[in-house]
C-alpha cells in the first residue's frame, strides 16, 4: 500500500521555500504574516472545539429525550 504524504519536504525544499517567502515579503513583513498565520490557527481551532461541543451537547440531549420517551412508553 502507497501512501501519499503531502507537505513531505526535505531540507533542500524547505531552504528554497523559505528563501521565496522571504524574497516575497520582505524581513520585515515574515513576523506580521506568521502572527496572522497563527491567528488564524487559533480561530479554527475555537471553531473546531465549539462545534464539538455543540455536536457533542446535541448528542447527549437527544439521548436524555429518547431515554425519556422510552421511560413514559413503558408505564
Amino acid at each position: 500500500m502507497e501512501t501519499i504524504l503531502l507537505f513531505n519536504f526535505l531540507g533542500p525544499e524547505m531552504f528554497i521555500i523559505f528563501f521565496a517567502i522571504l524574497l516575497l515579503f520582505g524581513g520585515k513583513k515574515i513576523p506580521e504574516l506568521m502572527r496572522g498565520v497563527g491567528r488564524g490557527i487559533r480561530e479554527f481551532n475555537t471553531a473546531r472545539s465549539t462545534l464539538e461541543q455543540e455536536l457533542k451537547d446535541g448528542m447527549n440531549e437527544q439521548e436524555r429525550n429518547d431515554q425519556k420517551k422510552g421511560g413514559s412508553q413503558g408505564e
